[in-house]
C-alpha cells in the first residue's frame, strides 16, 4: 500500500490562525491591552520558539503569567479543519492510499488538536514525535508511520510546510515531497512540488 504523510500544523490546519485566536481570547480574559496579542504573535515564530521563553518574556513585559501546561490544553480548542481537507484525506484512502499524520510536538497538544479537528478519525495513523521518541527530519519517524499505517515507504509522499523538517525529512526517507505555503524562510532542499494549499497537494497525489 502506498503512503501519503502529512504534517499537521500549517499544513492540514491553520496553526498560526489558531494561535492568534487563542492569544486574543487569553489577553481579553486577562484584561490586558490588545497590544499584548501583537507581542505574542510577533514572537511566536510559528510555534517553534520555546513556550517557556515566549511566556517568560511576555510576563516580564506585561506582568501576566501564562502556564505552558494550560496553554497545551487550551490552544487545541482553537484549531479547526476545513471540510475540504477531511474530504481530501477520505478520497485518498478510498483510492487505496494509507494516510498518516507525521508531526513534531508534544503528545498532549498534538493529540488534542487531532481529536478536536476530527483528523484522527480521517487517517490511518497519527505519529507524534514525543510519543515515538524521534523527530522530523529523522527518517526513522517516517518508517514508524509507514509500519503503523500498514504501508511501504516505496513511492510514498510527504506533504508539509517546513523545508528543514517536512521536506528534508521526506527526502531523507526516500519520499517524494510537496511543500505547502511559504511560512519558513530557510535554505531548504527543493521539494518536488510547491503549492499554496494542501488542497492542491491532494490533486497532485490523485494523479501520481
Amino acid at each position: 500500500m502506498r503512503l501519503a504523510c502529512f504534517d499537521l500544523d500549517n499544513t492540514l490546519i491553520d496553526r498560526d490562525g489558531a494561535f492568534l485566536a487563542w492569544a486574543r481570547w487569553w489577553v481579553d480574559r486577562a484584561g490586558l491591552d490588545p497590544a499584548a496579542v501583537d507581542r505574542l504573535v510577533a514572537h511566536d515564530n510559528g510555534g517553534f520558539k520555546s513556550r517557556g521563553e515566549l511566556f517568560a518574556a511576555f510576563e516580564h513585559e506585561f506582568g501576566a503569567a501564562i502556564s505552558v501546561d494550560e496553554y497545551d490544553r487550551e490552544h487545541p480548542s482553537f484549531t479547526w479543519v476545513e471540510p475540504a481537507v477531511l474530504e481530501g484525506l477520505a478520497s485518498l484512502r478510498t483510492a487505496g492510499w494509507r494516510v498518516a499524520v507525521v508531526t513534531n510536538g508534544g503528545v498532549v497538544q498534538q493529540s488534542r488538536k487531532l481529536a478536536h479537528t476530527g483528523i484522527v478519525d480521517a487517517v490511518d495513523y497519527c505519529c507524534i514525535s514525543e510519543a515515538v521518541g524521534v523527530r522530523k527530519p529523522d527518517a526513522r519517524i517516517f518508517s514508524i508511520a509507514a509500519e503503523k499505517a500498514g504501508a511501504s515507504l516505496d513511492r510514498g509522499w510527504m506533504v508539509g510546510d517546513h523545508p528543514a523538517y517536512d521536506i528534508a525529512g521526506g527526502i531523507n526517507a526516500g519520499l517524494s515531497t510537496i511543500r505547502v505555503g511559504g511560512h519558513h524562510a530557510v535554505d531548504p532542499p527543493a521539494a518536488d512540488h510547491h503549492v499554496d494549499s494542501v488542497l492542491e497537494a491532494f490533486a497532485i497525489l490523485s494523479v501520481s
